[in-house]
């Protein structure tokens, strides 16, 4: 289904899978770039602060 399609259609059951298919994808580009940006030497304040997050929050997802 594209995305005209979904947002467009009345059926509220085709919308919210579409919304939790796109949290789905931002949580795992978010990881994937917060790991990055760990490897490349990033503090957490500057990782919380990319993602408008205290470092507190940014670490205690992903500090693991």
């Amino acid at each position: 289904m594209d995305l005209t399609t979904v947002m467009t259609t009345d059926d509220p059951a085709v919308g919210l899978r579409a919304v939790g298919a796109l949290h789905r994808l931002a949580e795992q580009v978010e990881a994937a770039h917060v790991a990055l940006a760990r490897k490349q030497g990033w503090s957490w304040e500057q990782i919380g602060d990319a993602l408008r997050v205290s470092r507190q929050s940014v670490h205690a997802k992903y500090g693991k």
